[in-house]
């Protein structure tokens, strides 16, 4: 027996799909359903590498005598909150009214009109831990529904004025100044474990977006503090068991405070983020842990988590389709964290008594283990210290080390691997393509170049119809052939749109520079709040109790403060102020914020941190092929600096200075490949020089 999600494409959906309950996907069907019955709705979100979404489903979403109380008493409806964001948004706000928190899974219900009245995260199949069977709150709502009617309409109506309520962005960019910065600065050095590195206590995440702050701040006021505790914070993490010591890449968070015992799952969007600011890092400090980390973790992304079906080579030259896949699950055979176990007698036997010895003493791997009798691998002395207690020359410890790494992933490629997310989203592969072109760039990668422009290739011709993009695309066939669904939401435009630029500035074909200037102009067009800032859903979008309009960072940067940033790029080589006034305003208004609850807003901080530089732009015309080119290229790219962007133009080609302002009217001078350093398109001398370049930039 299947229900309805049998014909959804969400992996998430698809794992419900035999469930005893008569689940609904989000739609109006189930929702006229609910209004012609006049039952309230039982709405269920989560997402595929969630490990209590799996044990809730399991003890009650399983069962047969819960289901049956669902199935009379309720439109049960499941969603997948990576697909509708918009919908976990409004939802888990109502949440957090009601109960002061929030998770997944999100357990909410609904009068049939879709208003909140009661919700909560994981109900456990019995009362424990102060929490009620969900049978008992099941057969409570019911009957409340039906005798307290006029309560429970009152309540929820309450709730939903509380969750509609939309937040004016609109600010005088006159008051914006450094001093933000400062205390924005000041507030995130008081939270952070000096110890361990990151901020705050167990469970911790890995919140790249305030050390790309601070990387920024290091830059613009030379502070050495905010320098060393990124490096503290990206030198533990990548010693401890949250990143993957065989594999590349990292694991979701930290369940202590010292980055060892890890919730096992994988999710792409924090590799993206990860991965860019370790290449900022090693762009800053020159350490060589800091590459490897980059090119293990963007390396796993392209062997791992990359589509790819036979065939399926777009535009000639793409040996994969060129999506992301969105997340890998902690569990597998049913056991979290598995996958990526030791046990110290396997290693050995493996490895030999040598090779095993070193790799254990090196991994921290011990017959007692340090996660449910066996062992995450982790780095706690440095190779030289390890090397010097096993009593080992250290160039040949390292060899043992690397070979016992190479030799242990061949063997784990063998076990039963994870279960994946394999739906692609938008939002998130514009966070990948970023990363990976900047890599390109500054690593000299050209297979992460190629990979970047397959993903710009498959998203603009598989998630985009008439100029507007899609959420989601999964594959429904094993040539590769998918599905596109959903309208795209503010999340999709500006993080793609931030990828598109990064990939320009790898190849300097206008075409992406074009193409991110498209979407912007989507946003401005079709997500434009008038009270300032930016609605999560277009004009266009499903009607919802509200329309939704995040501001803060979670995992992932906020719609509106990427926008913010990307509007100033685009108004960097363009000159517009239509492009400049309105992420001036935003960012005028998020002030306060971002003053008090820096680590809730960094990326808007590192937006006005580019605001403020106030940012460089950096116009070169000559042949890209040429050694003169490439020498100014090489000063322009050859060291960290956040706050420039860069054009380039061949002086015969009539289509990069037609497309993209900063370009126009740039001679050549001498017949020289030419650089034009401006601020706010007032310009230097051009030079053709590099020292003299790397003069002007200082």
């Amino acid at each position: 027996m299947t229900n309805r999600l049998i014909n959804e494409t969400s992996p998430y959906l698809l794992q419900h799909a035999e469930n005893p309950v008569d689940w609904y996907p989000w739609g109006e069907e189930a929702l006229t359903r609910a209004k012609t019955e006049d039952k309230p709705i039982f709405l269920s979100i989560g997402y595929s590498a969630c490990h209590w979404c799996h044990v809730m489903a399991h003890e009650s979403f399983e069962d047969p005598s819960t289901a049956a109380i669902m199935n009379e008493n309720f439109v049960n409806i499941k969603v997948d909150r990576e697909e509708r964001p918009e919908l976990d948004s409004i939802y888990m706000d109502a949440v957090v009214a009601m109960t002061g928190q929030g998770g997944w899974p999100m357990s909410v219900f609904l009068t049939s009109d879709g208003v909140p009245f009661y919700g909560g995260t994981y109900f456990p199949p019995t009362s424990r831990y102060g929490m009620p069977a969900f049978q008992q709150v099941l057969i409570s709502i019911a009957e409340a529904y039906k005798h307290q009617r006029d309560k429970i309409d009152q309540g929820g109506e309450q709730l939903k004025a509380r969750v509609e309520q939309s937040v004016a962005l609109r600010g005088d960019p006159e008051g914006l100044n450094p001093e933000t910065l400062d205390q924005a600065y000041r507030r995130l050095a008081g939270s952070f474990d000096a110890t361990y590195g990151g901020f705050g206590n167990a469970p911790k995440f890995p919140q790249p977006m305030n050390l790309e702050f601070l990387l920024r701040y290091h830059h613009r006021t030379g502070e050495r503090n905010a320098l060393d505790m990124v490096d503290l914070t990206l030198t533990q993490m990548a010693s401890g068991g949250i990143y993957d010591q065989l594999g590349g890449g990292f694991h979701r968070y930290s369940t202590d405070a010292h980055w060892l015992v890890p919730h096992f799952e994988k999710m792409l969007y924090d590799n993206a983020l990860l991965a860019r600011v370790y290449l900022h890092a090693w762009q800053v400090t020159g350490r060589p842990l800091y590459r490897r980390v980059v090119e293990e973790t963007l390396d796993y992304v392209i062997r791992e988590m990359t589509a790819k079906y036979p065939g399926s080579a777009r535009e000639g030259h793409c040996e994969q389709t060129g999506g992301f896949y969105s997340a890998q699950d902690a569990d597998s055979e049913g056991e979290e964290g598995k996958f990526f176990l030791w046990a110290s007698d396997e290693v050995r036997s493996i490895l030999g008594d040598e090779g095993g010895d070193a790799f254990c003493r090196y991994f921290d791997v011990t017959p007692g283990g340090n996660f449910e009798g066996k062992s995450i691998l982790n780095v706690k002395f440095d190779l030289s210290t390890a090397a010097s207690a096993a009593q080992m020359d250290e160039e040949r410890f390292r060899t043992m080390i690397e070979q016992g790494r190479q030799q242990l992933f061949q063997v784990r490629e063998r076990r039963v691997k994870p279960g994946r997310d394999e739906k692609v989203l938008t939002a998130w592969n514009g966070l990948v393509l970023a990363a990976l072109a900047e890599a390109s760039r500054a690593l000299g990668r050209d297979d992460y170049r190629q990979v970047a422009e397959c993903n710009a290739e498959f998203v603009l011709k598989e998630l985009r119809h008439d100029g507007r993009l899609l959420r989601s695309w999964k594959a429904t066939s094993p040539s590769g052939t998918g599905q596109s669904r959903f309208n795209a939401y503010l999340e999709d435009y500006a993080f793609y749109a931030d990828g598109l630029l990064a990939l320009y500035q790898a190849t300097f074909d206008p075409r992406w520079f074009t193409e991110a200037r498209a979407l912007v102009d989507v946003v401005l067009n079709h997500f434009t709040d008038p009270n300032g800032g930016f609605f999560d859903t277009s004009h266009d979008h499903e009607q919802l109790i509200t329309r939704p309009k995040s501001l803060q960072d979670n995992a992932i940067p906020s719609g509106n403060a990427m926008a913010a940033e990307v509007l100033l790029r685009i108004a960097a080589y363009t000159g517009e102020d239509a492009y400049r006034q309105p992420a001036e305003e935003m960012l005028a208004a998020m002030t306060p914020m971002m003053q008090q609850y820096p680590g809730g807003f960094s990326h808007w901080l590192s937006a006005l941190a580019f605001h403020l530089a106030p940012p460089r732009e950096i116009a070169l015309i000559g042949d890209s092929r040429s050694e003169e080119t490439q020498a100014l290229l090489n000063v322009t790219f050859g060291a960290y600096r956040p706050h420039q962007i860069v054009a380039l133009a061949d002086p015969n080609e009539e289509v990069a200075a037609s497309s993209i302002p900063i370009l126009a009217n740039r001679p050549q001078q001498d017949g020289r490949a030419t650089a034009y350093v401006c601020q706010r398109f007032v310009c230097k001398t051009p030079v053709t020089d590099p020292a003299a370049l790397e003069a002007q930039m200082v």
